[in-house]
């Protein structure tokens, strides 16, 4: 009796929070007290828990991308991007580690759309799609991805925001995205996909995704492996892969350390190691991760650039080659 008592409080505390109802409203009001802040933490907490094992790392060659499975049999979707071209072996990497192999699918580069089909057999853990054409302004929303890249022992890191503006082709939010989120899911509170990391913006508060409709709509193309489009709207251009230097860092006091080089990885070949501490990049200074990526979305497969970094005592220069 009690327990029923108490889960009576509780949803009647819950039904009164503004779009947390029993209706098809989105939440898009900020809360206004403490204990609507904690029902809000709570349900995002339980979306998180339930999409999580779903939200994966995607490996093609040297590029580092993050995408999510979206059926039992392994269809998984990414950005156009991260996908590349047609046929070309990548690794979906599971939240628990687990490492399955798979093939790039087709993708929209007007859009920045793309998909990938696990190869090895298997019932894979999948989240159900949502509809991005009944999307709200101020709506709340999840994201999630593998900045940096995948990080064993780190599960995918959570943002929360909110919806700022949508058309028919883009979703834009001021959930933060980084370098390696790209082709990760955003969540509605429902715990359904509603929208693919596609592109940073010019600021923190403005960053884009692929509704998910038209993921729903040219299906057959992508799974045929049609490739289609000029880029994002622009002539002749296809978005290249972001830059991934394979590392993960730790702001302390104020200066960017290296947490972690990944095997392999464009840093770990130019020689740098965990614990340098980050000075400069193409001859520019850098406090955070904003500004490397920032230096980086300046610059092409196969440049090379230099990075400055202090090891112990020494302030040491060292070259990364930004090949594909």
């Amino acid at each position: 009796m009690r327990n029923r008592w108490v889960y009576a409080v509780i949803l009647s505390a819950f039904l009164g929070v503004p779009g947390l109802r029993a209706d098809s409203r989105p939440f898009t009001e900020a809360p206004k007290s403490l204990s609507e802040l904690r029902l809000l933490q709570a349900k995002v907490q339980e979306v998180y828990r339930k999409v999580l094992p779903a939200v994966v790392g995607v490996q093609i060659g040297s590029s580092a991308g993050s995408g999510v499975v979206v059926s039992e049999d392994g269809y998984v979707l990414t950005a156009g991007h991260v996908s590349g071209k047609p046929n070309e072996e990548c690794r979906i990497i599971f939240p628990d580690g687990k490492v399955a192999k798979g093939r790039t699918l087709g993708s929209n580069k007007q859009i920045d759309s793309g998909m990938l089909k696990i190869t090895d057999d298997g019932k894979w853990p999948h989240v159900s799609m949502g509809d991005s054409t009944d999307l709200v302004k101020g709506q709340w929303v999840l994201s999630l991805g593998h900045p940096g890249g995948f990080i064993q022992g780190r599960t995918p890191v959570l943002r929360v925001g909110r919806i700022q503006n949508f058309t028919d082709n883009i979703i834009v939010t001021d959930c933060p995205l980084v370098g390696g989120d790209s082709g990760g899911p955003l969540f509605d509170l429902d715990g359904k996909v509603i929208g693919i990391h596609s592109r940073i913006g010019p600021s923190i508060a403005f960053n884009v995704h692929v509704p998910i409709k038209t993921f729903q709509e040219t299906w057959d193309r992508l799974v045929a492996g049609e490739t289609w489009g000029n880029g994002l709207g622009i002539p002749n251009r296809t978005p290249p892969r972001e830059i991934d230097l394979g590392l993960r860092y730790e702001l302390v006091g104020g200066v960017l350390k290296v947490a972690e080089v990944r095997p392999g990885s464009i840093a770990e070949k130019a020689g740098l190691r965990a614990r340098d501490l980050i000075v400069s990049l193409d001859g520019k200074s850098v406090a955070t991760a904003d500004d490397i990526r920032e230096i980086l979305s300046k610059k092409n497969r196969g440049d090379s650039v230099t990075i400055e970094v202090d090891r112990g005592a020494e302030r040491m220069s060292l070259k990364l080659s930004l090949n594909p």
